[in-house]
């Protein structure tokens, strides 16, 4: 009986010698010298590989002096302590099975690629060091959330893709539609949208956090974690059109309850990364990032600061630095500041709260002092904002204000309304970039490289 496949991982912890070892996976490098062929073999599992020696005696030893690099290929061989530096084992081929051959045009030759190239071919970069290690990583990281919250006992809910609310009242969003765009129905020159699909406008979401709150205001606690949509013509390293949001939202809580939360959440996140992501850290931390590592374990030890938005500008105003940006009372606060703020005059993630109402969405609860909003902003070192988070505004009227003001119409959302119609209670909720959170953990300093397939202006290609 064939034995199974072992996966690379596990391969390099086994103990020599160790014979029978079936190994499968794709080629990073092939070196022929002549007598012998070594096949360096990878397969995802993490970060390393493992070198398969090929003989000369192999029945199909021409065969494998041709493969290329990329060919997927099948080795059974004898694990042996190795002779060669940097590896502690090494299989000892004794079959050799072609699965797949590359063709010689297969773009990933070099150890090393422009990021920039690797984005275009998107659908191959996976097979790269720097790419196995992002996706590895991103891959924890969202079991850690999971995990974060069940062991709290929230309640993980599915919210909508398609919605006809706009939950940050910012108007970016993908219309959803059936209607012929070449043969739009009009009534009195305008779209009749009750011949569209939904028979009203419909959009791809940008946050869940409206449905959330609602089964928030039965179950209590609970959590979503999705894909978001953003229809912002932008360019820059922090955007993309279609990302992934982790929104939690907690009936019978306040702002303080809020980043509570939120501050236990992000050093587990860390955590599990420094815990369970050695390999790939330590290749960020050398080839990415120098103090990355020590960046993170910074934060998993740091009791992270809380100021007011009006403390915040003052600090950054005696500074004395120079921005690009104005600082001022009422402004929004810019990467820049953000970064000088935990960087520079804290030392550590900071918590502002209590930001002008003008500046922060129509659901966060108005303050007392009728000029701030219980928001509040996690700005962590080297990237700044982390986390957004409110308590929201439980009391009707005001929320209808709120809503009026920010020129949105209460009869869409009236669903919204019955919850402080019906049953009204404080609660809180934040949102964290998932994608964020990822260039955060890997040093990585564009969007586009930590999620699978970006979409962005004029890019939807794979």
């Amino acid at each position: 009986m064939q034995r199974p496949r072992v996966k690379v991982v596990d391969v390099l912890k086994l103990e020599p010698p160790r014979s029978g070892v079936r190994v499968k996976g794709w080629l990073r490098t092939v070196r022929d010298s002549k007598q012998v062929v070594f096949l360096e073999i990878n397969d995802g599992s993490c970060f390393a590989s493992v070198q398969a020696v090929c003989p000369a005696a192999l029945a199909n030893f021409e065969q494998v002096r041709k493969l290329t690099t990329g060919s997927a290929v099948e080795v059974v061989g004898e694990l042996v302590a190795s002779p060669a530096a940097g590896q502690r084992v090494e299989l000892q081929a004794t079959e050799v099975i072609v699965v797949g051959l590359a063709d010689p045009s297969f773009p990933l030759q070099k150890k090393r690629h422009g990021f920039e190239f690797l984005r275009e071919i998107a659908h191959l970069r996976a097979r790269t060091n720097t790419f196995g290690s992002v996706f590895r990583v991103r891959s924890t990281l969202a079991q850690a959330v999971h995990q974060f919250f069940q062991d709290r006992g929230f309640a993980y809910v599915h919210t909508p893709i398609i919605t006809a609310a706009d939950a940050e009242g910012a108007g970016e969003m993908f219309r959803v539609s059936t209607l012929d765009p070449d043969n739009l129905p009009r009534v009195d020159g305008k779209i009749d949208y009750t011949q569209d699909f939904f028979s009203r406008p419909t959009y791809l979401t940008v946050s869940g956090q409206l449905n959330g709150e609602t089964f928030a205001m039965g179950l209590s606690e609970i959590y979503t974690f999705g894909p978001t949509f953003r229809a912002e013509n932008s360019n820059t390293t922090r955007h993309v059109a279609e990302f992934w949001m982790i929104e939690p939202e907690m009936a019978w809580t306040d702002l303080d309850d809020d980043a509570d939360l939120a501050e236990a959440f992000v050093k587990h996140l860390m955590r599990t990364a420094l815990d369970h992501c050695a390999d790939d850290l330590a290749f960020f931390n050398k080839q990415i990032d120098p103090g990355l590592i020590a960046r993170l374990q910074h934060v998993v030890d740091s009791s992270f600061e809380r100021m007011s938005y009006t403390e915040a500008v003052r600090r950054l105003e005696q500074s004395g630095q120079k921005f690009e940006f104005p600082v001022f009372w009422g402004a929004n606060l810019q990467a820049e500041h953000e970064r000088h703020l935990t960087e520079t005059l804290v030392g550590r993630p900071v918590f502002v709260t209590d930001y002008p109402t003008e500046i922060k969405a129509f659901y966060m609860r108005r303050n007392d002092d009728g000029k701030t909003v219980a928001a509040m902003d996690l700005l962590v070192p080297k990237i700044g904002e982390l986390i957004g988070g409110s308590q929201r505004e439980e009391r009707l009227d005001v929320l209808t204000g709120a809503i009026e003001h920010a020129k949105l119409s209460p009869v869409d959302y009236s669903w919204y309304l019955d919850t402080r119609r019906f049953g009204s209670v404080p609660h809180s909720g934040f949102g964290l970039g998932f994608e964020r959170l990822v260039m955060y953990v890997t040093g990585m300093e564009n969007i586009r490289d930590v999620i699978p397939f970006p979409r962005t202006p004029r890019n939807c290609d794979f």
